[in-house]
């Protein structure tokens, strides 16, 4: 946690700071606080085009942008289609894969489709703004470049960086344009005051160092006081980074992870994560969520329900989450196999080791032996207990499909193909 939170008086800052997601803020702290007080700020986060996906850890970013939006400031979502192109070194061991302009830019727009229900997207004055900066990284001439920008970065203090020092320590190669990415970054949050005004940027506490720099290369070449805020890194209540599922990450766009599952991953979170997550991942009141946290036995269950409601309304709309949440009910208090849960259209017949694997139940043969071994693995809520099951349309329930559980938690239907 920060050793000091300012004892802020703007309206943001003050929920940011109630909602658990402040981390630490840039000096002076005074001057942030009075922008916020008497200007409509405008204000960043940069996400590189790396994955279809963006997941659940770069959710409270999102979230940040969207508190931004709702205490009447303006969110800039700025997409990496440039930095992708060098690789964010922070927090790797060996470089990126480079990928292509098409990749990127695929990445890029299959990204923006899994989140656009968290902001306004518009043309009045807190709508959000959508800016890639392959707008204008693309378009750099390198020497005028490194004159004018370049030369306002000291190698020595580079070298100190947790995203160079760490892998030069680690004896692990780092590539010359790696090393150019956090000289890429900074010049993003000169180029956005210059084009919209942008005075803050909001990170990760791991891009700190980064974003100081975008800080500092301002002041060098003559801007107005820029400012940045920091989000923790969010923990499980257990200490484990959040972010992964049994069965992997935990994706923002539905193609990848279902409604149904997202809903899933919130009402399965630990007890003493309940009263944190909502504070951070719902637009829940902050007194609704103080009745709710001290709940316990089935009543805290009730409460992780609606966690997993607000949260999944959040991302994927109220419509969305109120299916899922109705599925889960069906499913679970009514004991049916309810449309809306993940389904997969595979030929029969098939062996029941194939199916849980290719439905994502289990990661391989040896992990869904080891299922049927717990008992764990149920077809149309019955356990199985020979691997060698061979699964036929005669196992199909009346609505002609089937529906394969891995414990009491995790359920698909399979139809034929």
């Amino acid at each position: 946690m920060p050793t000091h939170i300012p004892p802020f008086k703007s309206d943001f800052l003050r929920t940011f700071v109630e909602r658990g997601a402040y981390y630490a803020s840039s000096e002076p702290w005074e001057e942030l606080d009075t922008m916020f007080r008497t200007e409509r700020v405008t204000a960043y986060i940069g996400f590189d085009c790396t994955a279809k996906s963006m997941h659940i850890g770069n959710l409270v970013q999102l979230m940040t942008l969207r508190r931004l939006q709702q205490a009447g400031h303006r969110p800039i979502l700025l997409m990496g289609g440039g930095t992708t192109k060098a690789g964010d070194p922070s927090g790797k061991d060996e470089t990126r894969l480079i990928l292509t302009p098409e990749q990127i830019n695929e990445n890029k727009n299959s990204m923006l489709s899994g989140v656009r229900h968290l902001l306004q997207f518009g043309n009045k004055p807190t709508d959000a703004i959508m800016v890639d900066n392959a707008e204008w990284l693309d378009k750099l001439e390198y020497i005028p470049f490194l004159r004018e920008v370049g030369r306002h970065f000291s190698v020595n203090r580079m070298l100190t960086m947790d995203s160079v020092r760490l892998r030069l320590e680690r004896e692990q190669p780092m590539s010359f344009l790696e090393f150019n990415y956090s000289i890429m970054q900074a010049y993003d949050y000169t180029e956005l005051y210059k084009r919209y005004g942008c005075r803050l940027q909001s990170c990760g506490s791991d891009q700190w160092g980064n974003v100081v720099s975008g800080i500092d290369l301002g002041r060098r070449m003559g801007l107005p006081q820029l400012f940045a805020l920091s989000t923790p890194l969010i923990t499980t209540a257990s200490g484990a980074k959040m972010g992964k599922s049994v069965s992997g990450a935990v994706w923002l766009n539905k193609e990848m992870l279902s409604v149904y599952d997202y809903w899933q991953f919130w009402r399965n979170c630990e007890d003493g994560d309940v009263g944190k997550f909502l504070r951070l991942f719902t637009d829940l009141p902050l007194d609704e969520i103080a009745r709710l946290e001290v709940l316990q036995g089935a009543e805290l269950n009730e409460a992780k329900k609606i966690l997993a409601t607000e949260a999944t309304a959040v991302l994927h709309g109220r419509m969305a989450a109120d299916e899922a949440a109705a599925t889960a009910r069906r499913v679970f208090e009514e004991g049916a196999s309810a449309e809306g849960l993940p389904t997969f259209a595979l030929k029969l017949p098939d062996g029941v080791l194939n199916l849980a694997v290719a439905t994502g139940l289990a990661s391989s043969n040896s992990e869904a032996r080891k299922l049927i071994a717990n008992n764990g693995l149920r077809i149309n809520d019955v356990a199985v207990s020979d691997p060698r099951l061979q699964v036929t349309a005669s196992d199909l329930t009346p609505e002609g499909v089937l529906k394969l559980s891995s414990g009491k938690k995790k359920h698909v239907l399979v139809k034929p193909a």
